[in-house]
This record gives structure tokens, C-alpha cells and sequence, in this order.
């Protein structure tokens, strides 16, 4: 091999020698400044003793204990405004239906103070139960039909047993207040009185001398 091509190769070979050290000096600095920082102070951190590590759990759990008892105290006054809120609604719901009941009572008063005529005294009446009872249909509140009925202690309540001689025993003859129902919810009980079925038949005093005499004989 000549001299120049010695030289050639001598001259591409020296690149690479000093490459391959650069890398190697890469490799065995430290990967950056900040993992260096972070490293060392993890070093220098002190160890948390027993009392310590308690401690700062005890500050962490009163933490969530003034935080919950926080969000209850919230929820109770949210719970109170919602069932305040409800009643209203409920009450504002029920007496709506009932202010035409009222419209007509007034005119009715009216009609009373200026007229003397009973049958459109009588009509106007008429009209305001037709209004009254479509108010409670409105609620699904029913009016319960008891005259002829059996009586039931679950929907009556008697005031008082008059014998008859056309109502059978148990049945109801009249009823001294109406009883209402809202689904199946009774809501006042019809206050009745009861047939206590046919009178016993009172004795004559001819027969009731005759049947001492046949008893005595």
C-alpha cells in the first residue's frame, strides 16, 4: 500500500475514534439537572416519624369531617325549603278548583238578598253543588252512596238503630252526614243511621191475659 492511501485511512479512522468518546461521555453525565435536584433532596427529605405520619392524618380526616358535615348541613336546609315548597303547592292545588265554588256562593248571596224568587234561588243552589262536586272530581275525591247500603264499619259510622219495616236489618235507612274517599283513602266516614229490622209486635192486653192462661194450663 502506498504512502498517501496509509495516510487516507489513517485520516478517516481518527472521526469516528472521536465520536464514539463523546457518546460515552453522554452516557455517563447525568440525564438532566432537575432529576439531579430531585434526587438529592429526596436524599436529604427526613423520614416522618410515628407521631408525625398520625398527626397529619388526623388533620386530613377532621378535613372531611367539616366538609361533610358542611354538605349535610346544606342538604337539611335544601330537604326543608323542597317540603315548605310541596305543602304550598299542594294547598295552592286544592283550594283552586274550589274559587269558582265561591264565585258562585257570592252571586247566590246576592240573587237571595234581591230576589224572592225560590226556584231561581233553588237552581243557583243546584249550579253550586254541580261546581263543589266537580272541584272534588278534580281532586279524585268521591262522594260515597250509602243510603240502602249494608253497613260497614270500614266506611260508616252509625249514630243510631231505628227499627223499620221495609229496610232490612244491617241496612242503612238515612244518613245524618255524607262520607267522602280519595282513592282508597277514606277521608271522613258517612255518619248513618242503621235499620234494626221489623219492630217486635207489642201484645195487646186480651192477648196477653190469653197466653197467661194457656201458659197456666
Amino acid at each position: 500500500m502506498s504512502e498517501e492511501n496509509k495516510e487516507k485511512v489513517s485520516g478517516n479512522e481518527q472521526p469516528e475514534a472521536e465520536n464514539t468518546a463523546v457518546d460515552t461521555e453522554k452516557e455517563a453525565a447525568p440525564e438532566s439537572s432537575a432529576d439531579a435536584a430531585a434526587a438529592e433532596t429526596e436524599e436529604k427529605a427526613p423520614e416522618e416519624s410515628v407521631e408525625e405520619k398520625l398527626q397529619r392524618e388526623l388533620k386530613e380526616w377532621q378535613d372531611k369531617y367539616l366538609y361533610l358535615q358542611a354538605e349535610y348541613q346544606n342538604y337539611r336546609k335544601r330537604v326543608v325549603k323542597d317540603i315548605a315548597d310541596a305543602r304550598s303547592y299542594t294547598v295552592s292545588d286544592t283550594l283552586t278548583p274550589f274559587l269558582s265554588v265561591y264565585d258562585y256562593l257570592s252571586m247566590a248571596g246576592m240573587a237571595a238578598e234581591q230576589s224572592d224568587n225560590l226556584e231561581s234561588i233553588r237552581m243557583g243552589l243546584k249550579m253550586i253543588m254541580g261546581e263543589f262536586f266537580k272541584a272534588f272530581d278534580e281532586l279524585g275525591v268521591t262522594k260515597l252512596e250509602s243510603v240502602g247500603k249494608k253497613f260497614d264499619p270500614n266506611l260508616h259510622e252509625a249514630v243510631a238503630n231505628e227499627p223499620s219495616e221495609t229496610v232490612p236489618e244491617g241496612d242503612i235507612i238515612r244518613e245524618w252526614n255524607c262520607g267522602f274517599k280519595r282513592g282508597e283513602k277514606l277521608l271522613r266516614p258517612a255518619r248513618v243511621v242503621v235499620s234494626a229490622g221489623v219492630p217486635a209486635k207489642e201484645e195487646t192486653p186480651a192477648e196477653n191475659s190469653e197466653n197467661n192462661q194457656n201458659n197456666a194450663e
